[in-house]
C-alpha cells in the first residue's frame, strides 16, 4: 500500500531512510523493538514535528481564557509560560526512545510491570487520547462549517457529515502511514501555519489594548487571585501532561543520539507555538470577548483573512490529531491488543469519530468531554513524574528487547505483572491530587477548603515522583544498579 506524500513521492526512500519506515508507505513496525539497522534521523526533525502538532487554536482558547478568569495581561503571561515549562519534562521523556528503541508505551512496563503497564495503557492512555481527538476533530469541523457558510454553501446536515468525514480521513491517513509520514509532512505543516499565525499575530498586535485593565466584575485580588492563578496553572499544565508519549517519535533515532539534543528540539517544539499562540489569545482578548473566540476574532481580522483563519483552525486541529491518533493506536498495541498498528490506527479514528457525530449531531456533551480531560490532570501528572524518575533513576538505560518479554519470566514483570512502587506511587498521586482537584464536574474536598484552588497537577505530580523514588530506592541493588533491568 503506498501513496505520494506531501513533499517526495513513493518512488524511493530519502537517504537514510529504511524499507520498514519510508514516507508515502505505511510503517511496518509498532510497539516492537526499532533493531539499529532501522535507526535513522537526527534529533533537530523533532522540532517541527512538536511545532506543527501545537499549532493549535485551542492556545488560542486557553490564551484568552486567562483573561476571562480575571487574570490582567502579565498574570496571564506569566501563567502561561509556567505551565508550559513542563514541555522540558516532555523533551526528557522523550530521551527514553533513542535508549530503547520503544515507544512510550512500552517503556513504561519497567514503571508499572507488564500487567500493570496494559491496564494504564488502555484505561488511561488510550482513554484520553480518544476523548482529545473527539475534541479535536469536533473544532476542526466546526471551524470547517464556518468555512463552507463563508464560501456562500448551505451547510446542511449532508454537507456536515461530509466535513467531518473529510477532515476525519485526512487526520487519520496520515496517522495510518505512520512515522515518516508524520515527520515528513510535519515539515510543511509547520512552515505553512507559521506563515499563516504570523499576519493573524500582525491584526491581533493592532488591536491590543496594552493599557489593558480588568473590569471591576471580574478582577481578582487577595486569595481570590491565588485561586485564578492555581486554576489556570492546571489548565496550561494539561497541554504537556499529556504528550507523556515523546518517546513515540524519538524511539528510530539512532541509539548514540544525543540526549541533550533530542530533550532540547522536543520542549522546543511545543513550547514556542504553546506559548505564542496563548499569548496571542490574551493580546486578543484585551479587544474582544473571549468566550467564544472563533466568532470574536472575526473583528480584529479583515474580511479576506477570516476564511484564512478558519482553515488555520482546521488544519490545527489536524496536526495535533495526527500524533495523539499515531500514540493511541501504539497505546492500544501496548495494551495487549493483539492487531497492527495500523489497524489500531483506524479502531482509534473510528470510535473518535463516533463521539464527534454524538457531540455535534445528538447531544452536545463537549464540554462534558473537556471537564473530564481537566479531570485526566489528577491521573496524567502522577503518571508523568513516575516516568521522570524512573529515567533518572535507570540513567536512562533501557533494554529495548527484554521490554518485549511479557511472559511471567520477564524481568519486568515484578509481582503478579505489577510493579508495587508504580502501582502505589500511582495510586497515591492520583488520590492526592483528586482531593485537590476543581473542574466543571468535580470539586475536591481539599480544593473547596481552599476556596476552590486547584493544586491537583502540583500535588499529584509531587507526590507520584516522591513516592516512586523512595520505593525504587529500596531496591535499587536488585534493579538499577543491573544496566536495562
Amino acid at each position: 500500500m503506498a501513496l505520494r506524500a506531501t513533499g517526495g513521492t513513493s518512488e524511493g526512500p530519502e537517504p537514510g531512510e529504511p524499507v520498514t519506515d519510508r514516507a508515502g508507505h505505511v510503517e511496518t513496525h509498532g510497539v516492537d523493538h526499532i533493531p539499529d539497522s532501522d535507526r535513522h534521523g537526527r534529533p533537530r526533525s523533532l522540532f517541527t514535528v512538536w511545532a506543527a502538532s501545537n499549532m493549535s487554536y485551542l492556545y488560542i482558547v486557553l490564551g484568552g481564557a486567562m483573561v476571562l478568569l480575571g487574570l490582567d495581561i502579565w498574570q496571564s503571561f506569566a501563567v502561561i509560560v509556567a505551565g508550559n515549562l513542563l514541555w522540558a519534562g516532555v523533551g526528557y521523556l522523550a530521551t527514553s526512545g533513542p535508549s530503547s528503541g520503544t515507544p512510550s508505551w512500552v517503556v513504561t512496563r519497567a514503571m508499572f510491570g507488564v500487567r500493570g503497564n496494559r491496564f494504564l495503557n488502555v484505561t488511561l492512555g488510550w482513554t484520553v487520547a480518544v476523548a482529545y481527538e473527539a475534541i479535536g476533530l469536533a473544532l476542526g469541523s466546526l471551524a470547517g462549517f464556518a468555512l463552507a457558510e463563508q464560501l456562500g454553501i448551505d451547510v446542511n446536515t449532508p454537507v456536515k457529515v461530509a466535513i467531518v468525514l473529510v477532515t476525519a480521513v485526512v487526520t487519520f491517513s496520515i496517522s495510518v502511514y505512520g512515522h515518516a509520514t508524520i515527520m515528513r509532512c510535519s515539515i510543511w505543516f509547520t512552515w505553512a501555519l507559521t506563515a499563516c499565525v504570523v499576519v493573524l499575530a500582525y491584526y491581533v498586535l493592532r488591536h491590543t489594548d496594552w493599557g489593558y485593565r480588568t473590569p471591576a466584575a471580574t478582577a481578582v485580588h487577595g486569595h481570590e487571585l491565588w485561586v485564578v492563578l492555581a486554576s489556570g496553572f492546571t489548565i496550561m499544565v494539561g497541554g504537556p501532561l499529556s504528550w507523556s508519549s515523546g518517546a513515540d517519535y524519538a524511539r528510530y533515532l539512532p541509539a548514540d543520539a544525543s540526549r541533550k539534543a533530542v530533550c532540547w528540539w522536543t520542549a522546543v517544539g511545543g513550547f514556542v507555538p504553546a506559548v505564542l499562540l496563548s499569548g496571542l489569545g490574551v493580546l486578543a482578548g484585551t479587544a474582544v470577548d473571549m468566550t467564544d473566540a472563533q466568532t470574536s476574532l472575526r473583528a480584529v481580522v479583515p474580511g479576506w483573512f477570516y476564511p484564512v483563519f478558519l482553515l488555520i483552525v482546521i488544519f490545527g486541529s489536524i496536526t495535533n490529531n495526527v500524533l495523539t491518533a499515531y500514540s493511541g493506536g501504539l497505546a492500544l498495541q501496548s495494551g495487549g491488543i493483539p492487531w497492527s498498528r495500523a489497524f489500531t490506527v483506524i479502531f482509534d479514528a473510528s470510535i473518535a469519530l463516533g463521539l464527534t457525530f454524538y457531540s455535534l449531531f445528538v447531544s452536545d456533551f463537549l464540554d462534558t468531554m473537556n471537564s473530564g480531560l481537566e479531570l485526566s490532570v489528577a491521573f496524567l501528572g502522577p503518571g508523568f513524574t513516575i516516568y521522570a524518575v524512573d529515567i533518572l533513576l535507570r540513567r536512562n538505560r533501557y533494554d529495548g528487547v527484554a521490554l518485549q518479554d511479557q511472559s511471567s519470566h520477564s524481568r519486568f514483570w515484578y509481582w503478579h505483572g505489577v510493579n508495587p512502587a508504580g502501582a502505589a506511587a500511582m495510586a497515591i498521586g492520583v488520590g492526592a491530587a483528586l482531593l485537590c482537584a476543581n473542574t466543571g464536574i468535580y470539586t475536591g474536598p481539599v480544593a473547596a477548603a481552599l476556596g476552590g484552588a486547584d493544586l491537583s497537577a502540583a500535588v499529584g505530580m509531587s507526590l507520584g515522583a516522591l513516592v516512586y523514588a523512595g520505593l525504587m530506592l529500596r531496591r535499587r541493588r536488585a534493579t538499577v544498579d543491573r544496566p536495562g533491568v
